[in-house]
């Protein structure tokens, strides 16, 4: 067997969706010469998707801070500069062969998947770390020794072997999203957590194809404002760190940060597959200290009264994005904007106009939903939405404010379709208390491809907030009561004869309340009517 083999510069890996639809393996540096001519990244999940981004963005970053489009030294020197920088690239409207050829031709021998002393995002120590087979390795079914899956997406020499290129792929993403399963091999070591990727609420903006994607997120000024310390990624250390579960301050610069290796990982190979990996705990550093994190969503974690201190928080698997905007697309008091937010909002300001505010812009997020602390994954997510770029814009925030109230008529009419839910059930005689959460759920779901549409169709330009938020409002009104209807409809006989029930019992007011199926739908019509009384006429 070959000492060394499998360099990703040159061994197709990386999964592309081409525009016909085909999903393709190209190699790392076709990745970014040819992300023009890409879709988008095609991997197996949208959490590898995420990883792989974030390893082709730290090229870009290393690369494109320090020379210019011809490939010429050029570092920045201040914030206009980086600015410009980007300009040009986008212009251009690719990325230049030249200087990535030169950069990643420097660095070639970092990029071996099998190296006696540098195997690309590896650390030979990491052989006295845990041990999983392949099965755990793959994201897909991500099956440990002791917790088999009964319905298995792979089964035979599939589940028990991988092929380098998918090895390759999914150990970008177990160092990312890994859970805390793996014991410690010294004693005394504190808690490392998830995989940074893990413990994040990951969003990227998307473009119309890989390289609009790529650039979109390639953040040259920290949200969208400050230099960067200079780009340092993993594979340009002399000495891969190998130290087990160590705390580390949180990088200043993108590439490191970016490649951050919160796992230290070893592959094994037997006749040309990987059969199993060694993994122990690697860098980690508080959350709460992330500031150079700009692809995930904050929350203030201060207590009332106390100055604002932002971490990331995770995405919640049962929400739906566009639920999200209020905290992730608005400037507002005690809110931390994601970075590539900020960027997108930099690029096309008013005296810059980079980018092009009529576009339509797109921000996808994705994540893992882990169970009791983080000891295992239970599922993966993701979801997106599209808008106007302008609405991203100061000037649009009476924008922003009638989306965001509207937000919060949707949460509102979500309870009283919940509240109806409920009466119902008492009047039917049923004691369950949760009925009301799945209803909810349900009202959700019917709203959720419309009020999409209709953020789509809001432009930034017009000024015609009235007219739309009265059709949205409509809309909105009429799902809500016909939600309402058919529940009254279902609810039987039982519900429309009633169900008596004894309020302040025990006390000299003790009085009796008839629940009926119409009486909570008058309830929930009139209640229906506050929310959105405009619709009334």
């Amino acid at each position: 067997m070959k000492e060394i083999e499998f360099n990703l510069l040159t061994e197709p890996w990386v999964r592309v969706r081409r525009p016909d639809n085909t999903v393709q393996e190209v190699s790392l540096t076709d990745a970014l010469l040819h992300a023009q001519d890409y879709v988008d990244l095609a991997g197996e999940m949208p959490t590898q998707d995420a990883a792989m981004l974030r390893l082709l963005l730290a090229v870009l970053f290393t690369v494109f801070s320090r020379v210019n489009v011809e490939g010429e030294p050029e570092p920045f020197e201040e914030e206009d500069d980086a600015l410009a920088r980007w300009g040009d690239l986008w212009q251009l409207g690719h990325f230049p062969e030249q200087p990535l050829r030169d950069y990643l031709e420097q660095w070639k021998d970092r990029f071996w998947l099998f190296h006696p002393t540098h195997p690309f995002w590896q650390v030979p120590g990491a052989a006295i770390g845990t041990e999983y087979n392949a099965a755990k390795l793959n994201g897909e079914m991500s099956e440990s020794s002791n917790k088999l899956r009964l319905f298995p997406l792979y089964t035979g020499a599939g589940k028990s072997q991988l092929t380098y290129a998918q090895a390759a792929r999914w150990l970008l993403c177990v160092n990312g999203y890994d859970d805390t399963s793996a014991k410690p091999k010294e004693k005394g070591l504190p808690s490392v957590g998830a995989g940074w990727l893990g413990k994040i609420g990951f969003i990227q903006a998307q473009g119309e194809n890989l390289f609009e994607t790529l650039m979109l997120n390639l953040t040259l000024l920290q949200d969208g404002q400050s230099m960067w310390g200079e780009n340092l990624p993993c594979w340009e250390l002399d000495v891969p760190r190998s130290a087990e579960r160590t705390q580390i301050l949180c990088p200043d610069n993108p590439a490191q940060l970016l490649t951050l290796q919160s796992r230290r990982l070893l592959l094994h190979r037997e006749n040309d597959m990987v059969d199993r990996f060694y993994l122990l705990g690697g860098d980690f550093f508080q959350r709460e200290t992330a500031t150079a994190e700009q692809m995930t969503i904050w929350r203030n974690t201060a207590k009332k009264n106390e100055a604002a201190v932002f971490a990331p928080i995770r995405h919640d698997p049962a929400k739906q994005f566009w639920r999200e905007f209020p905290s992730v697309f608005c400037k507002e008091k005690n809110v931390r904007q994601p970075g590539v937010v900020c960027w997108v909002k930099t690029l096309q300001r008013g005296e810059l106009h980079i980018l092009d505010p009529n576009r339509r812009i797109h921000f996808r997020i994705s994540g893992m939903q882990y169970g009791d602390k983080d000891f295992f994954v239970n599922d993966s997510f993701s979801d997106s939405l599209t808008f106007q770029a302008g609405l991203l814009d100061e000037l649009s925030c009476k924008w922003q404010e009638r989306i965001v109230r509207e937000i919060n008529n949707c949460e509102k009419a979500a309870q009283c379709v919940g509240y109806l839910a409920q009466d119902i059930a008492i009047a039917a005689g049923n004691k369950n208390e949760n009925v009301g959460g799945s209803v909810r759920a349900q009202f959700y779901f019917a709203v959720d491809q419309p009020f999409r549409l209709w953020l789509q169709k809001i432009d930034a330009n017009q000024k015609n907030y009235d007219e739309m938020e009265l059709c949205w409002q409509a809309q909105a009104h009429s799902i809500a009561e016909k939600l309402g209807k058919q529940m009254v409809m279902e609810a039987g006989n039982a519900a429309l004869k009633g169900h008596r029930i004894v309020v302040d019992k025990g006390k000299k007011t003790e009085r009796t309340i008839l629940y009926t199926s119409p009486r909570a739908y008058n309830i929930f019509r009139a209640k229906l009517w506050e929310i959105y009384p405009k619709t009334e006429s």
